[in-house]
Formats: structure tokens, sequence, C-alpha cells
């Protein structure tokens, strides 16, 4: 019996949520925030854990859940991006292209090709069928059913990022196990199926709108930066909140010193929600190149990702956070630097 199949075999079907110790999940953060030290502290606190499989290939994505089965035995989960159809305008994101090469010129890089891709959708699905994680979760769209069946004959119970009744509707229809509904608040990209507007109703709305449309276990993101938060949205019909600007500074955290240091600026006072990084409507804290570049950013996910990753890669390593991505929900705040599992049992606090 290979080791995949064995674990198949003895491991039941894991109820989504319903029973952490503490009510809390930490959020899949993609692009380097999330980690296993991070999934495994969650966890090991009596919460629940991600990996973000999102920006990674598939050998990376694998060597993420060993690591994290390396530090704990307790169920976690695997967050998958589900890819849109190409429709962005290829002039545009030329024109974006050219007003974005004296930041190359400046950072001494080069301008990524500006392609569209699937994130390795398909083979990260197969992967994960292949040696299953207790949960997937799905952001960006609506998973494929046949992905959704072939995750849940596994032995995987699957999870869909929704921002509206409507999605939570077609999540549910498609086979999700449980829903991550999202509000406004949240930091880092929009998980709405649809980014052609963007999504302002906050967190309580919301999830009253998507409590009242289905009935599965739902998870409440969004704003969440204290036990307050956390109480409000059990009270609200959640089965635990997700948070994850809180935790970017936390030990384990794998956001970037310059990224790290930004939550923490006093003169940084603001988020707002721009696709000047990625094409995709995403909130961060506000920084010169968000202020510079949001009005001409065209839609176009993940062309634009792939064009400006260079100069984002180029403004970690040199600690320019006017350049960075500075990820970042409303309650950024909050964040604040100490062990993960210090932050996540002091949400729970009272609950």
């Amino acid at each position: 019996m290979t080791p995949a199949s064995a674990r198949r075999r003895r491991r039941p079907r894991v109820p989504v949520f319903d029973h952490l110790d503490i009510p809390v999940v930490a959020a899949p953060m993609a692009g380097g925030g999330s980690t296993p030290e991070l999934a495994a502290a969650a966890a090991q606190a009596g919460g629940f854990g991600f990996l973000a499989a999102g920006y990674r290939d598939v050998a990376a994505m694998t060597e993420q859940v060993r690591a994290l089965r390396a530090r704990t035995s307790h169920p976690f989960g695997v967050n998958l991006f589900v890819p849109g159809p190409d429709t962005a305008d290829p002039a545009a994101v030329a024109g974006y292209r050219d007003r974005l090469a004296p930041e190359a010129e400046r950072l001494g890089v080069r301008l990524g090709e500006p392609k569209w891709d699937s994130d390795a959708f398909a083979a990260k699905v197969a992967a994960l069928a292949a040696d299953p994680v207790p949960v997937v979760g799905f952001t960006f769209g609506c998973p494929p059913r046949p992905a959704v069946r072939a995750l849940r004959r596994a032995g995987s119970a699957v999870l869909v990022t929704v921002t509206s009744a409507d999605e939570a509707r077609a999540a549910v229809e498609a086979g999700a196990d449980a829903l991550c509904v999202q509000g406004a608040e949240a930091g880092g990209h929009q998980g709405s199926f649809d980014d052609a507007a963007e999504r302002t109703a906050p967190l309580a709305e919301v999830l009253a709108e998507v409590r009242a449309a289905v009935r599965v276990p739902l998870l409440a993101a969004g704003g969440i930066i204290d036990s307050a938060g956390v109480r409000a949205a059990l009270a609200a019909g959640a089965t635990a909140a997700q948070v994850g600007t809180v935790l970017l500074r936390s030990r384990e955290s794998g956001a970037s010193a310059a990224h790290r240091d930004a939550l923490a600026d006093p003169a940084r006072t603001a988020t707002a929600v721009t696709r000047a990084f990625s094409g995709r409507r995403a909130r961060g804290l506000v920084n010169r190149f968000l202020t510079a570049h949001d009005r001409a950013a065209p839609a176009g996910y993940p062309q634009v990702h792939h064009l400006t990753a260079p100069l984002r890669a180029a403004a970690a390593r040199a600690g320019d956070a006017d350049t960075l991505h500075l990820w970042a929900g409303t309650g950024f705040g909050a964040a604040r630097a100490a062990p993960a599992a210090d932050i996540l049992t002091g949400l729970a606090a009272g609950v």
C-alpha cells in the first residue's frame, strides 16, 4: 500500500471546521505570506491553517504539503486559484507595459511577459486528488464540477470563496461543502467570480445574505482583527473566522521585511483596492506605486501580475515599500510581531 492510499483509507471524512478548539482559520495568502510554519502553528493552536498554492508550480505545492505534514498531524487545507477566461485587452496591457518601463529601468530589471495561464490548475487538482489533503479551497471563481467531484471522491472537503449570495448558490450547486464569505474589508485579492466590478459590501452584509441563501458551513473573512470580530462573525452564523492581515507580522509569516515594516509604519494610514499590481482588484496599503498607476492599470489578470512580477521582486529585495504590493485589510493596524499561536488564541479569547 502506498503512503497516499494508506492516508485515503485510514482518514475518515473530515467535518469542515466543526470541531476546532478555537474557531479561527489562518487564511491562505499567496505570494509568500502563507508558509507551512504558519499553517502548522494555526493547527497546533487548535485552529485551522491553509497553504496557498497560487503562483506555485505542482512540485512546490507538493513540497509545502510535505513540509506541513512533517510539522503537524492536524487537518489543514490547500487553496487554489480558479483560472478565468482570457479577456484582457492586449493593447491596454501593452500600454501599461510602456507606462511601467521607467519603473523597471529604475530598479534595474526587465518587465515580465504579460501572458495568460491557468496557474497549473488541472495539474494541481490531479495532484491533490492523488494525494489528498483534508480541505481544498478555491478562490477567483467557481471550480468546475469534475474537479470538485474528483477531490470529494478522494476524501477532501471543498471550500469556495464567495462575495455574494449568487456566488454562494453557484458554489453549493457545484458541490462545495463549505464557503468562505469575504467582505470588502479583506486584504489581498477580492475573491469574486467576476472581477468586472469592485466588491464594496462589508462582511456583515455579505454574511447575512449568504446565510439566508445556503445551508452549508461558512467561514467569515474580512476585517476581523480581535475577539469581538470573531464573536460577531459566529453570532451572524459563521462556523469560524478566517484571518490573514493580522498574521502577516507573525513570526511564522513569509511576508517580506518591507511588507512587515510597512504594516507597522504610522505614516501609512489607509488601504485601497487597485488593479495596479496584478490586473485584478486587490486591497493593499496606499503607496507611491498604487497612487501613480491605479487609474491606468487595465483589467488583465494574470497578464499584469506576470508583467509586474520582476518589479515587485526587485522592490522586496531592495526594501522598497513604495513600489511593493503591500496587501492588507482595513484592520492592518492590528497586525503585530508575535508568534502566530499567540495571535490566534488572543482572537479566540472569550469566544
